[in-house]
């Protein structure tokens, strides 16, 4: 089966932007595998969803792959042991987040042995039940690899309940500067395949279409030539274009359905998952292996040796650098620390922040690299209106939010924003549009936390009124009964006492 070009613009104009990919030469140097570090500091939050609870103690001996904390509600996802080792802590850790606030882990010194612990693998995955597949899925820990860590087997299950008949593969990777899945696509496209076969089998789907972006011609020919034989499987070009890794856009271009704002892909007869996700649940189900590590990219003007890189999960960003060769001028030209890609990563305030499960890359930018300069008053030039990937105006809801004018700022479909900014990459003005969408969905959500607490409390509120005034009612109902009966006996006495019949 060849390559099929398939893209529908569904707004009719040029949606979304075009930076300088910046993916080579990391995107074609060979992939390096990290050895173990002594240390690792694995976050009991990987993924969305409630935290993992830990189900090991300090001091104790784990081998690979052996289960350190286990999942937590319906959606969440356990966390295994890298390598063999000793639980060294359950301690404190930077966030890869950008308030710099920690977060808990759990903390393993390697042993240097790397020894696996017991696994429970399957020669024919298309022999087991579905359900059965989502339970190995979800004991693996595999979540969504593209960088959004929703657990898999949650996306598996929901869809085999809906009754899709779409799977979508995202290989099309449209941050700048990251190539990890455009190597994994190029060097292990067989075993992809396998895994998106698996995906199919475990969540029904009829149909299956792999989107790559046309700037990463090796990955698509790879992905055809191992697809081939899969009738139910089209490997399609899409335009490189940013966000066309977004989830709706990728299901829009690809399909031609729009998902409705209020909706899931899943609501719609479509799931989407990653390649790399593919590969982790191949490994999962054929092997018995949970997620315990991934490739990621490393890269950035001031990274010595870009390139991709096999990392255990939990090393601290600081080792892939070191391992990677270090910074020029030891980091002196610095200008931003990300993990993930320049438009949705995660700028973090010091490289002791540990690799976890949705970390795409590492970069390293310098200063001509990053985006400078104080925010000029908007021009209304609307560019950004004709960037944003949902159609909204991003111009119109900053100024209200800038007027503390949250409310009309939502009605304008604020909750529709992806944050993937790309009016801010092409404001003239430089406006952080995407800071103020942001800012405006934390404090709309804290507004509306607050009004269900003062509901509850309204509500707890009348009910112990409503029971005070009960038992109030309820004590006067029996002190009438009592006085009744006082009087009762009064009388009967009284008759007593003159002879009378009671």
């Amino acid at each position: 089966m060849g390559i099929l070009t398939t893209f529908k613009d569904w707004f009719g104009n040029d949606w979304g932007v075009h930076p300088d990919d910046r993916k080579r030469p990391a995107a074609d140097a060979a992939v390096r595998v990290m050895p173990v570090p002594e240390r690792l500091w694995l976050p009991l939050q990987q993924h969305l969803g409630a935290p993992a609870r830990p189900v090991v103690l300090v001091g104790q001996r784990v081998k690979k792959g052996q289960l350190l904390a286990e999942a937590q509600g319906a959606v969440s996802a356990p966390v295994h042991a890298p390598t063999s080792g000793t639980v060294a802590a359950i301690a404190e850790i930077t966030a890869p987040h950008p308030s710099g606030l920690t977060l808990p882990a759990i903390v393993v010194d390697a042993d240097g042995a790397d020894e696996w612990g017991e696994r429970v693998g399957c020669a024919d995955p298309f022999a087991l039940a579905p359900d059965e597949i989502g339970r190995r899925v979800a004991a693996a820990g595999v979540v969504g690899l593209g960088g959004a860590a929703f657990p898999s087997s949650v996306k598996l299950a929901g869809a085999a309940r809906a009754g899709v008949a779409t799977l979508i593969v995202n290989g099309s990777e449209c941050e700048p500067y990251l190539s990890c899945d455009d190597r994994l696509m190029r060097d292990a496209a067989a075993a992809i395949v396998d895994g998106i076969r698996i995906m199919r089998h475990a969540s029904g789907a009829a149909r299956v279409l792999v989107g790559i972006e046309d700037n990463k011609p090796e990955a698509l020919a790879a992905m055809a030539a191992a697809a081939a034989s899969c009738a139910e499987i089209r490997v399609c070009r899409v335009p490189a274009r940013y966000p066309m890794g977004s989830e709706k856009q990728l299901i829009q271009a690809l399909s031609g359905i729009e998902v409705p704002a209020d909706s899931r892909p899943a609501d719609v007869g479509v799931i989407v998952h990653n390649v790399g996700t593919a590969l982790a649940v191949r490994a999962a189900i054929r092997d018995g292996q949970p997620l315990i590590s991934r490739l990621l990219t490393v890269n950035g003007g001031c990274v010595v040796a870009p390139g991709n890189i096999e990392v255990r999960l939990g090393t601290l960003a600081a080792d892939v650098l070191a391992f990677a060769g270090g910074l020029h001028g030891d980091g002196l030209g610095l200008a931003r620390r990300l993990l993930g890609g320049p438009m949705m990563g995660m700028q973090i305030p010091h490289w002791r922040v540990p690799v976890v499960k949705g970390t795409s890359g590492i970069l390293a930018l310098a200063a001509d690299e990053a985006a400078a300069g104080d925010a000029d008053p908007c021009i209304r030039c609307a560019s950004c209106v004709r960037a944003c990937p949902v159609g909204l105006l991003p111009l119109e809801m900053s100024a209200r939010i800038r007027n503390d004018a949250l409310d009309a700022a939502a009605a304008l479909g604020l909750a529709d924003c992806i944050a993937c900014g790309c009016c801010a990459y092409v404001c003239p003005s430089r406006i952080p549009l995407v800071q103020y969408f942001q800012h405006a969905k934390g404090e709309l959500a804290a507004r509306e936390r607050a009004r269900l607490r003062t509901d509850a409390t309204r509500k707890l509120a009348a009910q112990r009124q409503e029971r005070l005034a009960r038992e109030a009612s309820e004590k006067a109902a029996a002190a009438a009964r009592r006085k009744a009966e006082r009087a009762a006996q009064q009388s009967a006495a009284e008759k007593l006492v003159q002879g009378e019949p009671a």
